[in-house]
């Protein structure tokens, strides 16, 4: 047991790296998961009605793309392993009352929203039934990295 972890010359920072293999207990005791699989690779917040896809705040994203009305790319900095990861996706239309709201809407030319560099987005107003742009989208991907 140990109440603080500190660097060999004692100044009381230090980086803690732990393996792909390392596991942690269930808050029941009752299973043990992988630390790392269970670790989100990305998110990110951004403004989909800004030029560019404006990012509020992000890890793991190297740039943001809009290719148009509803159609944005966000980018990463290391890649996931494969395109078998979960990309969620959840938005708001505006901060002005209006309550329309994307959930996970993702398509690329090929219908394949992950790829392995990026998790390309599609906003859809579900009233409307056409592509629109979000003020507030919150986007994060689950998986393994290359």
């Amino acid at each position: 047991n140990v109440d603080t972890i500190v660097d060999k010359a004692g100044s009381g920072g230090t980086n803690v790296k732990i393996g792909n293999t390392s596991t942690y207990v269930s808050d029941g005791g009752a299973v043990t998961q992988n630390t790392v699989q269970g670790l989100a690779k990305m998110f990110c917040n951004f403004d989909g009605t800004a030029s560019g896809a404006t990012v509020r705040d992000s890890f793991n994203v190297s740039s943001t793309d809009d290719d148009g009305t509803g159609d944005y790319g966000i980018n990463y900095t290391n890649n996931m392993g494969n395109t078998n990861y979960a990309g969620v996706v959840v938005g708001k239309q505006d901060g002005a009352g209006n309550n329309n709201a994307i959930a996970g809407t993702t398509r690329t030319s090929n219908d394949t929203p992950t790829l392995a560099a990026s998790l390309e987005i599609i906003g859809t107003d579900p009233d409307a039934g056409a592509d629109r742009d979000y003020e507030f989208v919150f986007a994060t991907s689950l998986g393994d990295l290359a």
